[in-house]
């Protein structure tokens, strides 16, 4: 794996791998928005996006916390987001949906890939049991005067935008998968989460925006396309987790789960960090925002 920029210490520079005669890797992320970084042109904040570049597609993933700061960094780092194939939201938080409304600003049409929840903030639909009719009470005490839709629509916040809603793993593009789980965890209890998947020829990559339903949940659920992960990016939700169980977690995603590389970032957490740069060594990868890595 080539790091382009913003490498994590001089250690890890010196055992990146470089893609042999300097040629540029067919699989690449760029981290556009996260509250680290040592790229002093971008602007940091809580909050989440990838562009992610494979097999000559190029995909959004996320778009942080705040449309100015996603718009500053997207320009910042000379993304041209208008020259999209699809679009991935990873769940419903707003540091990883409020860029939304600048990306629509400049690319309409593109297809938003984001997970159905009932009455979900991307729109779609919820099915007509919900409703319990009662034929007793008079029409106008009645939903719809008692004419019922087939489906009740679901408003969304943003002003048009293509959203399609994923609710089980689906291949969106050939080799471009999306892992659908939903959290069991309190506090996020039945949210639903999207992650990104595409295969390589040493197994797949997965960026994940926040795991909530837990990283290892996730892993379980892309094994249904390649049990062995090659690349791990993105947020692993152990911000608040106690040590032991990052300790723990570390050891699994290194001997257990056996991937490669990770490239934690956003809501990981600095003792995580920390830990699972001593669980990988050379494997571990730094991805504030502004980073390239390349993937070979």
């Amino acid at each position: 794996m080539k790091v382009i920029r913003g490498l994590f210490g001089l250690a890890l520079i010196s055992c990146a791998l470089v893609v042999p005669g300097d040629i540029v890797a067919k699989d690449r992320v760029t981290i556009l928005y996260d509250a680290f970084s040592d790229d002093k042109a971008v602007v940091r904040d809580w909050g989440f996006s990838a562009l992610v570049e494979h097999d000559g597609k190029r995909i959004l993933f996320d778009t942080g916390n705040d449309a100015a700061t996603f718009e500053h960094n997207v320009k910042a780092l000379g993304v041209d987001i208008s020259k999209l194939d699809f679009v991935v939201i990873s769940h419903r938080h707003s540091d990883h949906t409020t860029g939304l409304k600048y990306l629509l600003s400049v690319n309409p049409n593109v297809p938003v890939y984001a997970p159905l929840e009932p009455f979900g903030i991307f729109g779609g639909s919820t099915p007509p049991a919900l409703i319990k009719p009662v034929t007793s009470l008079p029409d106008r005490m009645r939903y719809y005067d008692g004419k019922y839709p087939d489906k009740i629509p679901t408003g969304s916040p943003w002003s048009g935008g293509h959203f399609v809603s994923v609710d089980k793993l689906t291949e969106i593009s050939p080799g471009i998968f999306l892992v659908f789980t939903i959290s069991k965890t309190p506090g996020t209890l039945e949210l639903r989460e999207l992650s990104l998947a595409f295969r390589g020829p040493n197994g797949i990559s997965l960026v994940v925006g926040c795991s909530h339903p837990g990283i290892e949940e996730i892993l379980q659920a892309s094994g249904a396309i390649d049990p062995h992960v090659h690349f791990l990016c993105g947020g692993l939700h152990l911000v608040s987790t106690p040590e032991s169980e990052i300790e723990r977690l570390a050891d699994s995603l290194k001997n257990k789960w056996k991937i490669d590389k990770i490239a934690p970032g956003h809501c990981t957490g600095e003792p995580a960090f920390l830990r699972l740069q001593k669980a990988f060594g050379e494997d571990y990868f730094y991805a504030g925002a502004g980073t390239h890595l390349e993937i070979p």
